[in-house]
């Protein structure tokens, strides 16, 4: 039912809820302000069916809060800190509601998503299992391709659950003719002593010997911290080192 609902939202989009708000050297790296289905959409009725090699989303997580941001206005005066609601993750009609608003976008990336693409669903422990079910659904059973799990340090912690420290993200294709660069990653040996196996390369650092093999799906990397160069004041900013890689 959820699938169906979201099919007959998605069949009628339209692409005007949006602005673009800015431009960067090409044409096509634009930066729009407004709803994203309507700015799928538009994507979709200018020629880019198709030819979107790698998505990225960070939709909210059905967490049942609402967040802020803070922006700083600068002045001859000095500084000031306005705080303002950057999104909304309260959902009236429960994980039904959020599904089908998330379907219905999916279905719009699945258009421009070329056929040696990837779609990247950045989620946690909220509703992930129902969103890859969506998206079994979407791209197909077949199509999937990692659940990267994102671990971080945090402040907060409970007696009654282990702490929850980790972001899940989905990937999948659109067909089986994906790319996937996989980067190298360091495996540090059992003992971290040299193994001296026949034809394996080993390295040595200050905490031991290694071997380099394909990344694995567990990346662990920082948060944007309280004190980061690079915070911007919202609420639920994702690290560039996460997005670089």
């Amino acid at each position: 039912q959820v699938i169906e609902e979201a099919k007959k939202e998605y069949e009628n989009v339209e692409d005007l809820s949006f602005i673009l708000a800015e431009e960067f050297g090409k044409a096509e790296n634009l930066l729009a302000l407004g709803d994203n289905a309507g700015f799928m959409k538009h994507l979709v009725d200018s020629g880019m069916e198709g030819k979107i090699r790698q998505i990225y989303i960070d939709p909210p997580f059905f967490s049942k809060a609402n967040y802020d941001a803070v922006i700083k206005l600068r002045s001859p005066e000095g500084e000031t800190a306005v705080k303002h609601r950057a999104y909304e993750d309260v959902w009236k009609e429960g994980m039904a509601e959020y599904l089908k608003m998330l379907g219905t976008r999916l279905l719009l990336m699945r258009d421009l998503l070329s056929e040696d693409g990837t779609i990247w669903v950045h989620l946690d422990w909220h509703g992930v299992h129902y969103v890859k079910i969506l998206m079994d659904e979407i791209f197909g059973e077949k199509n999937f391709i990692n659940e990267i799990i994102w671990t971080y340090k945090s402040g907060g912690s409970s007696k009654k659950h282990f702490a929850r420290k980790h972001d899940t993200i989905l990937v999948y294709s659109k067909s089986d003719k994906y790319y996937l660069n996989l980067p190298k990653e360091k495996s540090y040996n059992r003992g971290l002593k040299p193994y001296r196996f026949k034809g394996v390369e080993e390295f040595q650092d200050e905490t031991g010997w290694y071997t380099m093999v394909n990344m694995k799906d567990v990346w662990s990397m920082d948060m944007v911290g309280r004190t980061s160069a690079e915070r911007t004041g919202y609420a639920t900013q994702k690290p560039e080192a996460l997005l670089e890689r």
